[in-house]
Formats: structure tokens, sequence, C-alpha cells
């Protein structure tokens, strides 16, 4: 008899025969949920855990888990997007560098953020910014009911968006979405980072790190009642993606998300990997980054919060290694 579990994750391309039931996971039945926005189950997994297996924010996860939330993520990165660009600034700011952000605010969804986590750590260790003589200025809580955010962060009040301050000048830098939503300021918005580019992947070849969102989350009651659950989504999640960048390499799959995969594995190989030590350099600099940024209050072992069922105690000396390496970036 098959267990059925619940089950959220975002339309990516990679779990689409996971959806479609091409793929299935041996001995479970999942059901499916959709949410119009991923970002509120990362929250519901954060705080009441109501869905079995879940997509959930990076820093979010490790977050909760610091705060005592029963979940466990296997090393199953579900996107991957580099990080040099994506905070804008107005054209006609004086800002035209990461360093000129000092001192200024900046206007971000929640502080918590993935994409800003690896942003501020990147613009830390590549610029010399002090991210902490930047004040944060966001739109949503954090996802962690627990977490008391840093003196430098201010929530808007209610009814006040980026894009409106943006708009009036009273901002001159934000996360791209955020800057222009809602009004014309798209055209007078350009990258901080204006050799993103080739920043990113001089970066990749010196430190072996390729910044990763959305982990596969797993109640830990669902993974000690299911003992075959882990390796089970490992093989399955394993397939789909198998599946998904055949379709990319034929060009079966050639969406604006499929493209920039496609024209990433050039130069990173796999554009999805999964698995701990395909991941622990990234995973390494994640955690550091969160615990510099003050979002949990120590660097867990990456071993007890990320789990591969196929490498089992082999996954410390990994750590290790991953956690040297990342300290010399």
């Amino acid at each position: 008899m098959t267990a059925k579990l619940s089950i959220v994750l975002g339309p990516h391309g990679q779990v689409r025969d996971l959806r479609d039931g091409i793929v299935g996971v041996a001995g479970f039945d999942l059901e499916f949920i959709d949410k119009k926005r991923m970002p509120d189950a990362y929250r519901e997994m954060a705080r009441s855990q109501p869905y079995d297996i879940c997509e959930m924010a990076p820093t979010s996860y490790l977050m909760a888990v610091a705060a005592g939330a029963p979940i466990t993520a296997l090393a199953l990165p579900m996107t991957r997007r580099f990080r040099h660009a994506g905070m804008q600034r107005l054209r006609a700011s004086a800002i035209r560098g990461p360093k000129d952000l000092e001192g200024r605010r900046v206007g971000v969804r929640a502080y918590s953020v993935t994409a800003a986590v690896w942003t501020r750590g990147i613009f830390a260790d590549e610029f010399g910014v002090d991210p902490d003589q930047i004040t944060w200025i966001t739109e949503e809580e954090e996802n962690v009911q627990s977490f008391a955010t840093p003196s430098n962060v201010q929530r808007l009040a209610e009814g006040q968006s980026i894009a409106e301050l943006m708009k009036r000048g009273e901002l001159e830098a934000a996360f791209g979405g955020l800057a222009g939503a809602g009004n014309d300021l798209e055209d007078e918005l350009v990258e901080i980072v204006d050799d993103a580019d080739a920043r990113e992947r001089e970066w990749f070849e010196r430190t072996g790190i390729y910044p990763l969102h959305g982990m596969i989350v797993v109640r830990n009651d669902v993974l000690e009642r299911h003992p075959t659950l882990a390796s089970a989504l490992f093989d399955a999640f394993e397939q789909a993606k198998a599946n998904y960048l055949e379709r990319i390499r034929s060009g079966e799959a050639d969406g604006a998300e499929d493209r920039r995969y496609r024209k990433l594995s050039q130069w990173v190989g796999d554009p999805l990997p999964y698995g701990f030590n395909e991941n622990a350099p990234s995973l390494a600099a994640l955690v550091r980054y969160a615990h510099r940024q003050r979002l949990i209050p120590n660097e867990p072992p990456l071993q007890a919060v990320f789990h591969d069922p196929r490498i089992g105690a082999a996954i410390g000396n990994v750590q290790s290694e991953a956690l040297a390496r990342a300290s010399r970036t």
C-alpha cells in the first residue's frame, strides 16, 4: 500500500514530470498542492509545517530550524541564479558601485529573503561592503515569527511600497522586481554591478559557489515514519531532472528559464546539481552568510541540516572541506 503525502513545489521545468505523473516516487503517492505565491508556502512551512514535503527558501529553512522547526532539507536545490546582478539603482543616482550603498537606504522584500542574503554576502566579500552600514527597507514580514531584525532594518508602514518610494526618489536602490513594480520606472533603473556576468563567472571558477534557492524540505515525523522516503525522493527528482535537461538540450524546452540554464551549462556543467557533495561549497557559503547577517545564531554543521541519503557518514569530511574552502573566499 502506497503512502499519500502532500507536497508543494514551484512551477519548475525540472519537476514537471513529477507533477504530471510521468515520474513517480516509489512507494508513495504525492498530492500536489498549488500556491499562488511560493513565499506564502515558505512562511507556512517555517511556522506550522502543514505540508509533508515542501519547497522552501534556504535561509527561511535555516532560520526555522534554528528556531526549533522539526524539518529537514534534502540536498535538492530547485533553482540556481548568480547574485552579483539583481540590485538596481536609479539611473540619476550618484551610486556607481556596491560600496556606494553604505550610508543609504536599500529596498528588499524582506531582510531574510535568500536573494538578498546572497547579494549582501557577495558584496561584502567581493566589494568590501559593510551591510551594517546600509538601512534595509522591507515590505513584508519575516517568515520566522520569532526572528528580530537587526536595528538597521526598517519595515514600511501598511500601504507603502518600495516601488512608490523609488518613484518619489526617496529610495535610490532596491532589489530587482521591487523597484519598478507597478510604475513606469523600468527605463530609469540600471544594475549596480554593470559587469556582473563576467564577475559571476570568475567568482564561480575561483570559489565553486553556485548560489542555490528553493530546497526540498520534509517534516521530521514523515521521515521517521517512512525510512525509504528520502532515497525515493532523490531518485525521482534525479530522473525528472534528467528528463528536463534532455528537453533543454534538444530545444524542446525553450522558455526564458530553459535558455538561461542551457547557457549556464556551458560553463557550470550541470545547471541544476543535486546532492551534498555537488553543493557543499554553496551550502557552506550560504550558512556563513546567514550567520554573518545575524539570521541564525551560529553555523551548524552542514550534515545536521542538509541530508543526502546516498553518502551518509561521508558528509562530515565533505563539510569540513567545504567550510575551509568557503572561508578562503
